[in-house]
Order: C-alpha cells, then sequence, then structure tokens
C-alpha cells in the first residue's frame, strides 16, 4: 500500500512558539528542517558547501587568534605533552546544520529598514507559515522521489483555522491548492499535484470549498448497540454532500426542481457562512427579530440549550420547507419558528387578523409542511401532528392567546411574532413598559385592532421593536409558541444525550 500512496500529516497540534522546548517549534526550526530534507539537488547542495567551506575558513582564521592565550595556558598545564599533537579549533559549519540553531527568523519593515524578532508576530502568522512549510516540504519529497515514486499523495491537514481569522481561513483553503499546482508545473510535470484531506470546525473554511466536497461526520451508536444501555456514542456514520439529492418542492403552485433546490441550498449556505454541518440541533425563523430576541428567550425558557451547538437560520417563511431535505439527510434535530401570516379568502388575499372567518394563510413553508391552507385547519393541528414521523422536526406558530387586562378577558389569534410578544406581555403594554408608537384603546377588542394595525403599518420598525424589549429592564416573556417549541428542542437533545 505504501508503494502506491503516501500519506503525510499536517498535525492540528503544531506547538508552533518561540522556545525550543519538547512540545514547540520556533519557525526557524522548522525552515532549517525544510532547508536539510531538500538539500538534494546536486547544484543546491555544491553551492551551498561552496558558501559553507569559505565561512569555515575565515571562522578557523578568527578563532585561532582569539583562542591563542587559551591554548597557551592548555599547554602551560603539560597538556598536550611533548609526544602529543597541537591542539586547534576549526570551524566545521555543514550546510544542513546552518539554520539550525544559528539563525533567527526576523520581520522586516524595508520601508523603514526596521527589523523585529520571530517573538513579535502572532500564533496565527506563525501557523500559517508553518503549515505551508510541512506542506511544500511534504509535495517536495514525492516529486523528488526518483525510484518507486508512489503513484498518489493524500495530505491531511488537521484544523487549520487554529489561530487564524475568518478571511485567513478562507484565503489559505483557496489558495493552498493553486499553490500546489503551481509548484507541480514549475517541476514540469503537472499531474504530481497531491490530494488534500481537510479537517475542520470552521464554517468560513466550508465556505470556500465545493458542495460535493464536504464530508459530514454524524456520531452514532455502533452497529448492535443499544440506545437505552449505552452512554457514549463511540462510532462515526460519515456522509457525502455528492450524494445528497434534494427532493422537488412546490412553491406556490410551481414546482421546482432537484437542480433549482440544490442550487438554492448552495447559494444559501455560501451567503450566510452557515455553521449548520458542526451543530447539534437547527433552529430556522423567519426574520430578524425573531433571531435578535431568540438567545433572550432560550435564557428564559430552555437555559439547557445554551450547553449544545444550535445553528440558528434566518430563512423567512417561504423557505424553511426547502431545508427540510438536507436536515433530513444530515440527520439534525431542527425546529421551525414561522408566522400564522393570515390573509382573507376572497379577493387578493388582503393581510386581515388572524381570528377572521375562513382566513387562508400565506406561508409557504406552513402549507407545505401540514399540506392545509387555513387557519382553522392550522390552530386544529395537535402539538403531536407538528412533529414529523422520525421526531426530529417540529414546526410552531402562533395560537390563540386569553389575553386578561383586569376583569375583561379576550381571544386573540397574533398573525406574526411581534403580535404575539405584545399578546403574551400584555401586562407591560398597559404599564408603559412596552411601547408601540400608538394608542391602545381601554378596550380589549379594541386593543386587539390597535396592535394588529399597529405592527401591520409601514412606520412601524421592528427591529426597533426587538432591540427595545431586549433593552427593557423588564422581565418579560417569552411567546407561548416559541417556549413550546424550545421545550420540545430541549427534550429532543436530552434524548440523544441519554
Amino acid at each position: 500500500l505504501q508503494a502506491l500512496v503516501r500519506i503525510d500529516f499536517v498535525d492540528a497540534q503544531r506547538n508552533v512558539d518561540d522556545d525550543e522546548g519538547s512540545r514547540s517549534s520556533r519557525l526557524s526550526t522548522a525552515f532549517a528542517t525544510f532547508y536539510k530534507k531538500n538539500l538534494e539537488q546536486a547544484e543546491a547542495a555544491e553551492a551551498a558547501h561552496l558558501v559553507i567551506d569559505e565561512n569555515n575558513q575565515k571562522l578557523t582564521e578568527h578563532y585561532e587568534k582569539h583562542f591563542r592565550g587559551l591554548m597557551t595556558v592548555i599547554k602551560s598545564l603539560g597538556v598536550p605533552s611533548v609526544n602529543d599533537r597541537d591542539l586547534k579549533v576549526v570551524s566545521s559549519l555543514s550546510p544542513d546544520m546552518a539554520l539550525q540553531g544559528n539563525t533567527e527568523l526576523l520581520y522586516i519593515d524595508s520601508s523603514r529598514e526596521h527589523e523585529l524578532p520571530e517573538a513579535y508576530n502572532g500564533l496565527g502568522f506563525k501557523n500559517l507559515i508553518y503549515m505551508a512549510i510541512q506542506i511544500s516540504h511534504f509535495h517536495l519529497q514525492w516529486m523528488r522521489t526518483e525510484k518507486n515514486r508512489p503513484l498518489c499523495q493524500l495530505i491531511f491537514i488537521e484544523e487549520p483555522e487554529v489561530h487564524l481569522h475568518a478571511q485567513v481561513q478562507q484565503t489559505f483553503i483557496t489558495n493552498i491548492w493553486k499553490i500546489i499546482v503551481n509548484a507541480a508545473k514549475d517541476t514540469g510535470d503537472e499531474n504530481l499535484v497531491p490530494q488534500f484531506l481537510v479537517t475542520t470546525h470552521s464554517s468560513h473554511i466550508l465556505d470556500a470549498v465545493d458542495f460535493v466536497k464536504v464530508r459530514h461526520f454524524q456520531r452514532c451508536l455502533l452497529e448492535g448497540e443499544d440506545s437505552c444501555t449505552v452512554a457514549t456514542l463511540n462510532a462515526s456514520k460519515v456522509q457525502s454532500l455528492r450524494e445528497f439529492e434534494p427532493e422537488p418542492v412546490r412553491i406556490n403552485g410551481k414546482e421546482i426542481n432537484q437542480e433549482e433546490a440544490l442550487k438554492f441550498l448552495k447559494q444559501y449556505l455560501k451567503l450566510t457562512h452557515c455553521d449548520l454541518f458542526f451543530a447539534d440541533a437547527a433552529i430556522l425563523v423567519e426574520g430578524t427579530v425573531e433571531k435578535l430576541l431568540l438567545p433572550k428567550m432560550i435564557e428564559k425558557s430552555t437555559p439547557k440549550l445554551f450547553t449544545k451547538y444550535l445553528s440558528i437560520l434566518e430563512v423567512g417563511g417561504a423557505y424553511a420547507h426547502r431545508f427540510s431535505g438536507l436536515l433530513k439527510f444530515l440527520k439534525i434535530p431542527y425546529l421551525v419558528i414561522t408566522d400564522l401570516d393570515s390573509v382573507e379568502a376572497t379577493g387578493m388575499h388582503s393581510v386581515c387578523r388572524g381570528d377572521t372567518p375562513d382566513a387562508l394563510t400565506s406561508n409557504v413553508s406552513l402549507k407545505a409542511f401540514f399540506e392545509v391552507t387555513s387557519v382553522k385547519e392550522l390552530h386544529a393541528l395537535k402539538p403531536e401532528h407538528k412533529i414529523n414521523a422520525d421526531q426530529n422536526r417540529f414546526v410552531v406558530f402562533q395560537t390563540c392567546i386569553q389575553v386578561a387586562d383586569g376583569d375583561n378577558q379576550c381571544q386573540m389569534i397574533p398573525r406574526t411574532i411581534e403580535e404575539a410578544f405584545v399578546f403574551d406581555n400584555f401586562g407591560l403594554l398597559r404599564g408603559g413598559q412596552l411601547n408601540l408608537g400608538t394608542i391602545i384603546s381601554e378596550n380589549l377588542d379594541e386593543a386587539y385592532q390597535n396592535v394588529y394595525e399597529r405592527v401591520k403599518s409601514s412606520s412601524f420598525k421592528k427591529t426597533n421593536f426587538a432591540l427595545n424589549a431586549l433593552s427593557s429592564p423588564e422581565e418579560w416573556c417569552t411567546p407561548t409558541y416559541i417556549a413550546e417549541g424550545l421545550k420540545w428542542l430541549e427534550t429532543r437533545l436530552d434524548s440523544d444525550s441519554n
């Protein structure tokens, strides 16, 4: 096997440091190692020896002059004796040891002619240089194997993102392949190009890689193990994104074919730097308000979720169902938080209150998930109907809220998160701690209409509303439908860990 494939590793534990400790490596040492192991070409070796020999001669003359006094002292002690040979200190530098311990790597500002030692640069910069040295070294060694060269070279790069900020991570993974290809061309054989296998937890690196080249590792039970008796998942299942084939979906009566569906997912993941592949679970939300408020809602309702790796995707009401196939393929449990989006049943399907008779929903995802179109049908769904067959998805949306104001009560059906937030925290609205920027009637029926009209008006700034809620010192509560979804997700992830 070794005669067919050469395998090299750039380990994550690179320990690039300024000390020569047993677990660290200075960059100057790395340069020396590269020089030593790649000094195989006759012309380069001969040139190096000429330079070193010349310096050895000069250093020997220098040593003879400065050690003359010490040699006189040694001789006066009877060493060497009359019949022994004289002592002489000579320089014995060799090309392969010239860098090792005798050189320093400097960072130079050429415009100011200012030099800084190796210790003055950051670990990320050193890590990047160190990886470049190792990769180049492995590649050169393979290319210069004249006899019985393995047919293929695999270079494993473990977690290249260590100490690198996002832009450098993307630059590295984008350019390292081009650099190696060019190096192969320079040798006259452009076919001598290795394959890279990169292990990473960086969404930025994934963003720079073709979708089909991603391999997703999912922890799982060993074959034959029982989840009731095993506390730790000791195996991994590898899923190739090359094999992922999304199912066609229908949007407003139009079928989106497999090719278009896959193109959409690729574009979304590319635009959002999505960390979906590293998540324990995903939460798909309608818009900016949900994404802003969700961390605080999790803190209030299900703080245990903070110990999990969650990916929050802002997908709108028209796209949540388009992620269903990918999340099922990756076996990632997910919660969908979306809006009721009630509209009139007739005419142009204008926006209407959630309690409007025969109201429909304009939410494409709700219609796709449940294959119903009316608000009445959606509200007839029981919690267990909102969970799919493999217990991997829960879809929540606004439902009826019983609002009390003193002795008066009114059943209100919000159509958006802003309405639901107000109705579930109506006491704060009455107390003035929550301000919608409009007069709220003392009559609950009229108050319902006031809130509805204000939220749907063009002058209502949803983001400002969310930020004001976050900055408020008042103890507001999470909207009921969102709390229900978060508690399901918490329970679902607990069952995985057990």
